[in-house]
Parts: structure tokens; sequence; C-alpha cells
């Protein structure tokens, strides 16, 4: 199909066309999804907006409206996904000059967030009192995030094959596509793709849960859809029964990583272990446990110091 554009085109429908000339097919259908969202406001803020009256009063006109209603992060998710299309139509000479160029991002004052986890002795609690069959189970399920801090849809993705017992790691290279049609996707990033290594515990009872298994197939999705929300409440009652803080899987990626920050695991390792793209990613979202970190370190300080 041809896609007439011409400076009297409509910006939003520019903007649709492009999506599904460069995007379509070549991003994964959460992204994808993102773009089109993208485009529903664009429609709803500039619905007159023409191409050719995309000067750069205009574009930021647009991005303050729409940061009227999301905070700045989000804004600036917003702005790149637009500026994408606005620079291939500069290049295509559509428009003249870059209407993006210095563009200021803003955005509502974002709300604190508190990141929950459990303490050691609530994991501890969770892990005793896990109803663990002979065959695999969302139990099971939550015992292998607990311990690797696995993304959920990593987790999903585990087969037999990427356990290697004698070495005891447990290889990331996919996820599972639990919010499409299922089957196996690529990872979050590249620095997601690594290795795991897990305890001899894990070692033990997992060895014995995966024999006889399909090594390449997923030991805990199958051919029924799974929903996230599923599993958080199957979590949320465990939780409750054991009288500890309730927390959501993802909560107990959160669980993992600050325990290893507490116990002195250095944030480098903690990010390779996460899959994080960069320790800066570690920083950001552990940054109060890091803050306290650092006043047990002064301590440790004064009072070698003032031993000397």
């Amino acid at each position: 199909m041809r896609y007439k554009i011409d400076p009297t085109s409509l910006f939003f429908e520019y903007y649709k066309q492009w999506v599904d000339i460069y995007k379509k097919g070549a991003i994964r259908e959460a992204t994808m999804a993102k773009y089109l969202m993208t485009q529903k406001w664009v429609e709803r803020l500039a619905p007159e907006l023409k191409l050719s009256e995309l000067t750069r009063t205009a574009y930021q006109q647009l991005l303050n409206d729409y940061a009227q209603y999301h905070e700045r992060q989000t804004t600036l998710d917003f702005h790149h996904q637009l500026k994408g299309a606005v620079l291939d139509a500069v290049d295509e000479g559509i428009i003249e000059r870059d209407p993006t160029r210095k563009a200021i991002i803003k955005g509502k004052t974002p709300r604190p967030k508190k990141i929950k986890y459990l303490n050691q002795f609530e994991l501890h609690t969770l892990i005793a009192n896990l109803d663990r069959k002979e065959e695999p189970d969302w139990h099971w399920f939550i015992l292998l995030v607990a311990k690797t801090g696995m993304r959920f849809s990593e987790a999903l993705a585990i087969t037999p094959n990427d356990f290697d017992f004698t070495k005891q790691t447990v290889s990331i290279s996919k996820t599972w596509d639990y919010k499409g049609h299922g089957g196996f996707l690529p990872t979050k990033n590249k620095s997601s793709v690594r290795k795991i290594q897990i305890d001899w515990q894990i070692v033990v009872q997992f060895s014995q849960l995966v024999k006889g298994l399909p090594k390449d197939q997923p030991i805990f999705a199958g051919s029924t859809k799974i929903y996230n929300s599923t599993v958080n409440a199957i979590l949320t009652r465990q939780c409750q029964k054991c009288g500890i803080s309730v927390i959501s899987l993802h909560g107990l990626r959160h669980t993992h990583a600050s325990l290893l920050l507490f116990a002195g695991v250095s944030i480098a390792s903690v990010a390779r272990r996460l899959g994080h793209a960069s320790m800066t990613t570690t920083q950001k979202t552990y940054l109060h446990i890091i803050q306290e970190l650092e006043n047990k370190d002064v301590d440790l300080v004064m009072r070698t110091l003032s031993g000397l």
C-alpha cells in the first residue's frame, strides 16, 4: 500500500501511518500498544493540527497539553515516540525545520513511590509456608522468583534446559508472551540475557521437580492463558495466611534485590543479577536502601577512624 503524505496532512494521521510503516511487525506488541496510545493522545489533543503547522511553538504546546495529565517521565516517552516520526518528516522534506529541537519536557509532580518488599524474616516465613506439590505449580513459581529475582515473564519462560545444576546456574535468554498469545519472546534488553547463580536448595528441589518434563518447554506456562493478576492473588493469599506484609510478584523481585544490598552485595552485582541495563537503574530503584547503607557506612568509618 502506498501512502500519500503532504504538508496539508493532519499530524495525527501522518503519525498513525508512520507507526504502521516503520513500527508494525518490528517491535513487541506491548511497545506497539504504547505507540498507538501516543497516536490517540495526539488525535485527542491536536485533532486539527497539520504537518505544515507543526512549528516549535505548536509542538511545545502539544507537549504542554499532554504534560497536564502525565508525569514528566511519561511526557518524555511521549516526546521520544513523536520525535522519531517528526524527524523522518524533516528528512523527507515534508517539514522544513525540526520542531522538536530544544523541546521543554514538563509534567505533573510524581507521587512518592515506596517500594514494597519483605524483610528477611517475612521472606523466610513465606518460603517456609509455601504449599509446593510434586508437580510444578504457582507455589514453586513464587519460590523461584523469590530466590532469583527474575521478572514475571522471564520466570514463565524457564525450561528444564535453562538449569545447569552442576554449575548451580539458571540461564535467562527469553521471556514468555503472557500479554499476547503465548510463546517465547526476546528478553527486555541485551542486559537481561544472563546466568543467575542459584543456591544448593534450589538445585536439589528443582532437579527433582523437572525430572521427566519436556526439556525445551516452559515449566510453568502451558496452553492456557496466564494472567499476572492470578498469580498475584495466590501470593496475596499466602502472605495473608502467613501474617506478613502483602506484596506482589514484582515486590518479590524488589525483596530479592533489597536483601542482597543489605547483605553487602555490590550494586554492580545486583544490577547484573536483575538484568538491569545499567547500574543507574539499580541506583534509582533502590535509592532509599542505598542511602540507609551509606548511613551505616558513615558510622563504620567514624568508629574505625576514632580507634586509630
